[in-house]
């Protein structure tokens, strides 16, 4: 068993435990426990095998006995034991925003919920009202989480997609005669979410491939399986704790026909439609096994040469959604769309001093390590206490450690920031002569998401407004299939952001994703400058800016369009710094 499937079985048992009601001493060992095996740099199974576990922090004895058994066996059976006492609708009950383990424990212990229908029968009797802990105003919560629940259906969030997708690819990708592989879909789309995963193989016999896949570990119910396609449903649990469940299908097709699977598979429907219209104007035909007229099929090697038999350039995945691609390849207009490498290094991100897992300096290190020059620091200001804001006074002592550090280490440079709340009338958490310290100031929105419509703009186009304020930070506050964006005039808050030049957050945490793609174009259209942020809170979390990339990628940004593909000394001219 890997370090993934490790970190995610201690991450359930510490969601199980607190189920069950336990302590949160225990709970947390094992959430910490998880944490740290994700965390670690060297192999598990080597680790474990030179008996090195417990010097790891994190990791007493009980942990190490039982990452031991996971590693060595691929089973525990503390954690099925544990795992056959939870009823499965618990866990999916902890879904709905607001409703976490103690309240979701209570429900089941006071009057028997142990599903979502039973959960919503119950706030819509008055039951849940009635629950000392609860009130109407609880009741009246967890029913708009039901509904936005069945709004969302079982899509999941584009890395959770990803996860599972790697792990299919994984059990499939070395059996022989297969010539070509993807994934496809919206995950190749990457769009923000997926509710089921599309794989394609090219391959002589599709035989022993449709064998191995309807049998690969985490598969739940094999719901089809024939000559050339098979479907499944699959489970796998993150290291968050967080399980997957999602439909699988896997299509083996001859080789000769996989540049058209590719393309049908990857979609869109609306591209795909239009693409199919574009053929029948130039007397073709287009489906997903070949591009054929009247002199027969039209030999294609790949999915270019599929746009280029059409009079068009290759059209990225991420653009195809129907939204002007087809006339820009076209007439020659599709933009050099941003790629990964292009970033040069990130802002907002956060350490130990407010609610992050590691250091300064380990942050530093890590964003070194993935190939970046620079590293903004955006520790939570003073007003969020929850997560632990910092005061002027310590504010000023981590700048002063930014220093120290910028004079001993090589290759990285490190960028004094804070994400300041901005608070309820639009003024920030810190003052300016506090502010004036700073390289840049990322302005966010934290508390009193409940505003009406005209107020919350009003508040966000104040912070804008503010000379100290260099970047907005995820802009409308939604989170991703939990909790919707709150209410604000998204346009007139980039008019003002274009007016002012203050600078817009692609949030990249796959949680947030923030701002979504449609208004990244309308923010390049505008002249608004954006900045692909992590929003990490520990050393694996700066990896996340690529997720940012792909939001970029699918608002046509090019490279000049985003902030953080400057250089360090470019980024410092124009922070004045």
């Amino acid at each position: 068993m890997d370090r993934e499937q490790v970190a995610a079985i201690l991450a359930e048992i510490g969601t199980f435990l607190e189920l069950q009601g336990e302590s949160a001493f225990r709970v947390n060992a094992y959430h910490n426990g998880a944490r740290a095996v994700t965390q670690m740099e060297e192999d598990l199974a080597t680790v474990v095998r030179e008996g090195r576990l417990t010097g790891i922090p994190g990791i007493g004895d009980t942990l190490r006995d039982k990452i031991t058994t996971l590693v060595t066996t691929g089973s525990l059976p503390f954690y099925d034991k544990l795992k056959a006492q939870i009823p499965p609708g618990l866990v999916e009950m902890l879904r709905i925003p607001g409703l976490g383990p103690k309240k979701v424990k209570a429900l089941h212990e006071s009057l028997g919920i142990d599903t979502l229908d039973k959960l919503r029968q119950a706030c819509e009797s008055g039951a849940v009202a009635n629950l000392k802990g609860f009130g109407a105003k609880t009741q009246a919560k967890i029913l708009e989480g039901l509904t936005f629940l069945n709004e969302i259906g079982n899509r999941v969030r584009l890395d959770q997609a990803e996860y599972v997708a790697h792990g299919l690819v994984e059990g499939i990708k070395d059996l022989p005669g297969i010539h070509r592989l993807a994934v496809c879909g919206s995950i190749r789309r990457r769009r923000e979410s997926a509710k089921d995963i599309d794989l394609l193989v090219s391959a002589a016999d599709a035989g022993p491939i449709m064998e191995r896949f309807v049998t690969l570990p985490g598969v739940l119910q094999v719901t089809g399986q024939g000559p050339t396609k098979s479907s499944v449903i699959v489970r796998r649990t993150m290291a968050s704790g967080a399980t997957v469940t999602l439909n699988a299908d896997l299509r083996v097709v001859e080789d000769r026909h996989y540049p058209f699977a590719l393309h049908y598979f990857t979609g869109s429907k609306d591209h795909g439609k239009a693409m199919r219209l574009r053929a029948i104007q130039h007397g073709l035909k287009l489906n997903e096994y070949e591009l054929a007229g009247e002199a027969g099929s039209i030999p294609c090697a790949d999915e270019a040469d599929i746009f280029k038999a059409l009079g068009l350039a290759y059209i990225p995945p991420e653009l195809r959604e129907d939204t002007g691609e087809m006339l820009a390849a076209e007439n020659g207009t599709l933009p050099r769309l941003i790629e990964k490498q292009d970033i040069r290094g990130v802002f907002h991100n956060h350490t130990t001093a407010s609610d992050g897992t590691a250091s300064l300096e380990e942050m530093a290190l890590a964003a070194q390590a993935l190939g970046l020059t620079y590293l903004g620091i955006g520790d939570h200001s003073q007003s969020l206490t929850i997560a632990n804001g910092l005061s002027p006074q310590r504010l000023l002592a981590q700048m002063e450690e930014i220093d120290r550090l910028n004079r001993r280490l090589d290759g990285i440079r490190i960028f004094k920031g804070s994400e300041v709340d901005i608070l309820e009338d639009g003024s920030l958490d810190y003052d300016d002569a506090l502010l004036n310290k700073l390289d840049y100031v990322v302005a966010s929105v934290h508390l009193y998401f409940n505003m009406p419509r005209e107020e919350m703009t009003e508040r966000i186009v104040r912070a804008i407004r503010h000379p100290k304020v260099t970047i907005l930070g995820h802009a409308t506050g939604r989170l991703l299939l939990r909790r919707d964006a709150y209410q604000v005039d998204l346009e007139a808050v980039l008019q003002a952001a274009a007016e002012t030049g203050t600078m817009i957050e692609i949030n990249a945490d796959p949680h947030r994703l923030d701002l979504d793609w449609t208004h990244c174009k309308r923010a390049k259209s505008l002249g608004v400058r954006l900045v692909i942020n992590p929003d990490a809170h520990s050393t694996a979390g700066l990896a996340n800016y690529r997720y940012g990339v792909d939001v970029a990628r699918r608002g046509w940004l090019e490279r000049g369009h985003v902030f953080n593909t400057l250089t360090a000394d470019e980024v410092a001219k124009e922070l004045g710094v």
